[in-house]
C-alpha cells in the first residue's frame, strides 16, 4: 500500500461538547484499525483473483460446470486460504472497534449523559415517545456487532450507543466520512442544489437519522426549512439533539416515532431523506414505511434514499457474494434481501409513477481529504462510501 494511501490520523476528526474523551492509547487503537481496514480494503482484490484463478476452476473440475449461486461461491471460496484470511481479519476488525469504542464510552458513561441533559435542558427540539417501541427487526439482531445495537440503555437517559457510533465510523471507514462522519449528507445536498436549483424545501423529514450526522449538513444548507429528523432509539436522538445544539444549527428537531408509523399529517413534507437506513429494516416494514414516505410527502415534494449499490442482473455473481459480506459476517442480516429489491418496484408498490422515479450514484463529500489519498483507491465492498440513491418526486 502505498503511503498516498494511508487513511487520515484520528486527531483529524471533529470534536464537539458531547464527543467522548479519549486518551492517547485510545487514538492509537482506533488509527491501528483504520489502517488495518484500509490494508484489508487493498488486498480484498486478492479474492478476485483467487476466485478467477484458483476457486472456479477447482469448482468446475470437481462439478463439471459452473458455480451457479452465491451459497455455493461461498461454500467454494470459504476452502481458500486468501480469503480465509482477509474474512476473518475483516470480521476481527469490527470486533476490535466496537470493544474499543464501547471501552471508551462505558468509562464515561455518567459523564457523557450529564453532558447531553445539560445541553438539551430547556430545549423544545428533543421530543421522545415512551410509546414508541423499537421494532422487532431492531431487536433481533446487534447492528454491525454493535452491542445493544442503537436502542439498549444501560443507564437511565444512556446515550452511550450513539456515542460509541459516533467515534467509530472513522475507523470502519478509513476516514472517508469526512471530520464529522457527514460526508453523505453533504453529497445529497450538493446534488439536490445542483439538480433543482430552485427547490426550496420548507419542511424536511429525514427518518432513520441515527445519531443526526447526516440530517445536519441539510439543515444548514436550507436554514429557512424546519427539518425534523426521525428515529426510534431515545440514545440516539438524545445524543443527536445535543449535538445539534453544540454545533449551532437551531433549525432541527429529534423525535422519537417508527418510521413506518409516524403521526405526521398526509402531505406535510417538501422532501423525505435517508441515508443508509433501509437495508437495516427488515421483512415487510421496508414496504410499509414506503409507503409512510409517500403519504407525508407533498405532491411536487422530493424523496431520496441514501443506500449501497443494488444488485443487478449484470452484476457478477463474484461482486453480489463480496457484497453479502457484511450480511454473513458482519451482523447485517437483511442487507442482501434489500439489495435485491427493484428501488423502482418498491417504489411503485407505494404509489410513486415509474416515470418519476430517478436513480444516481453518488459518493461522499469528505472534507478530510487533505490531498494525500488521491491514488486510486479500490472499492472496499460495502464499506466505501460510494452509493447508489434513489427516489422520485411525486406526482
Amino acid at each position: 500500500m502505498s503511503v498516498r494511501n494511508l487513511p487520515p490520523v484520528y486527531n483529524k476528526i471533529a470534536q464537539h461538547a458531547v464527543f467522548p474523551e479519549m486518551n492517547h492509547d485510545e487514538r492509537a487503537r482506533y488509527n491501528f484499525l483504520a489502517n488495518l481496514n484500509k490494508h484489508l480494503a487493498h488486498v480484498s482484490t486478492g479474492n478476485k483473483v483467487a476466485f478467477e484463478n484458483r476457486v472456479e476452476p477447482k469448482f468446475e473440475k470437481e462439478h463439471g460446470r459452473k458455480i451457479a449461486s452465491t451459497e455455493e461461491l461461498k461454500q467454494a471460496i470459504s476452502k481458500d486460504a486468501h480469503y480465509q484470511v482477509w474474512s476473518s481479519l475483516r470480521r476481527s476488525t469490527m470486533e476490535m472497534r466496537q470493544q474499543a469504542g464501547r471501552s471508551i464510552v462505558l468509562r464515561q458513561a455518567a459523564e457523557l449523559r450529564d453532558k447531553v441533559k445539560a445541553l438539551n435542558e430547556g430545549k423544545d427540539s428533543l421530543i421522545l415517545d415512551e410509546s414508541v417501541k423499537v421494532p422487532p427487526y431492531l431487536l433481533a439482531c446487534d447492528n454491525h456487532i454493535m452491542p445493544g445495537s442503537y436502542h439498549t440503555e444501560l443507564i437511565e437517559d444512556d446515550v452511550t450507543p450513539a456515542a460509541n457510533y459516533d467515534t467509530g465510523l472513522f475507523v470502519t471507514t478509513a476516514g472517508l466520512l469526512g471530520r464529522y462522519s457527514d460526508g453523505g449528507g453533504k453529497a445529497i445536498v450538493s446534488w439536490v442544489r445542483k439538480t433543482y436549483p430552485d427547490f426550496n424545501p420548507k419542511r424536511i423529514l429525514d427518518i432513520g437519522c441515527g445519531m443526526g450526522h447526516n440530517v445536519l449538513p441539510i439543515a444548514k444548507a436550507f436554514p429557512n426549512a424546519e427539518v425534523i429528523g426521525i428515529d426510534t432509539g431515545a440514545p440516539m436522538l438524545r445524543y443527536a439533539n445535543a449535538r445539534a445544539v453544540d454545533l449551532g444549527i437551531t433549525n432541527v428537531k429529534f423525535m422519537q416515532m417508527d418510521a413506518a408509523k409516524t403521526t405526521f399529517e398526509d402531505e406535510s413534507f417538501d422532501w423525505v431523506q435517508s441515508t443508509m437506513f433501509f437495508h437495516e429494516t427488515g421483512g415487510k416494514s421496508i414496504y410499509k414505511i414506503m409507503d409512510e414516505v409517500y403519504r407525508v410527502l407533498k405532491p411536487g415534494g422530493l424523496t431520496l434514499h441514501i443506500e449501497q449499490p443494488q444488485y443487478t442482473d449484470d452484476m457478477s455473481l463474484f461482486e453480489k457474494f463480496i457484497r453479502d459480506w457484511d450480511a454473513l459476517y458482519n451482523n447485517e442480516p437483511y442487507w442482501s434481501k434489500m439489495h435485491d429489491i427493484e428501488p423502482v418496484d418498491l417504489m411503485k408498490s407505494s404509489g410513486f409513477r415509474e416515470e418519476d422515479f430517478m436513480q444516481i450514484g453518488a459518493k461522499a463529500e469528505n472534507d478530510l481529504d487533505d490531498g494525500s489519498q488521491k491514488a486510486d483507491e479500490p472499492e472496499d465492498h460495502g464499506r466505501s462510501p460510494i452509493w447508489n440513491v434513489f427516489g422520485a418526486i411525486k406526482n
